[in-house]
């Protein structure tokens, strides 16, 4: 696991702007201490609130909470409402919170058959099961034009999860998850209330996956 970065490092107020909020709350049931934020924050260590958190409210934009510092390790997708339990699995574990600032609305990505976006490719704008159909374990790359994608390893939304955003190029999953069936399923964020709430019987995701894709 990623240590704890240093108390300097653990604030990271400057990426996004103010776009709806989160209320975190010290035990279940929103008992307890609590905090808002506005903004991203990479290390809950460095406001006293780190691995200590059960229950959220959501305001607005979706947002993700991380199990390690600098939005790494296992993930939870908060959709806007009331969220009385985060889970046994993440339940005071979560280090990091980052708002989604995309447009959620006319989600589009492309899947490519191969790496570095050769071969067959597809272009997908809805809810999609890949399992399903032809493309089961065979998309080695993508393009995200639109929108917000959450990806899953299992059709059932278990194993490794992944945050695909606006904008983003994955040149090759085998980089990243060698041999690894990946992206099974594909879910847009279409709305501020479709974002699903993921489950939290997922392994550890790669730590330091998403800046890397994001090169």
């Amino acid at each position: 696991l990623l240590s704890l970065c240093q108390e300097q490092e653990s604030l990271d107020f400057n990426r996004t702007p103010t776009m709806g909020k989160i209320i975190i709350y010290e035990h279940a049931n929103f008992q307890g201490y609590s905090k808002e934020f506005t903004r991203d924050i990479s290390n809950l260590k460095g406001v006293d609130w780190n691995d200590c958190i059960s229950s959220v409210k959501v305001f607005g934009q979706p947002w993700v909470a991380y199990e390690h510092h600098n939005y790494t390790g296992r993930l939870l997708v908060f959709e806007e409402g009331e969220h009385s339990f985060v889970g046994r699995e993440m339940n005071d574990k979560i280090t990091s919170l980052q708002v989604i600032t995309e447009n959620l609305h006319n989600p589009q990505i492309t899947l490519y058959e191969h790496a570095h976006y050769q071969g067959r490719s597809r272009v997908i704008t809805e809810p999609t099961n890949l399992a399903r159909g032809y493309d089961n374990d065979t998309i080695s790359s993508h393009k995200v034009q639109r929108g917000v994608w959450l990806l899953c390893e299992h059709s059932d939304g278990s194993g490794i999860r992944y945050i695909a955003r606006e904008h983003e190029h994955l040149p090759d999953y085998n980089k990243h998850w060698g041999e690894l069936s990946f992206m099974l399923l594909c879910r847009p964020c279409l709305s501020l209330s479709s974002l699903p709430i993921i489950p939290t019987n997922a392994r550890t995701i790669i730590l330091g996956l998403m800046k890397e894709s994001q090169r």
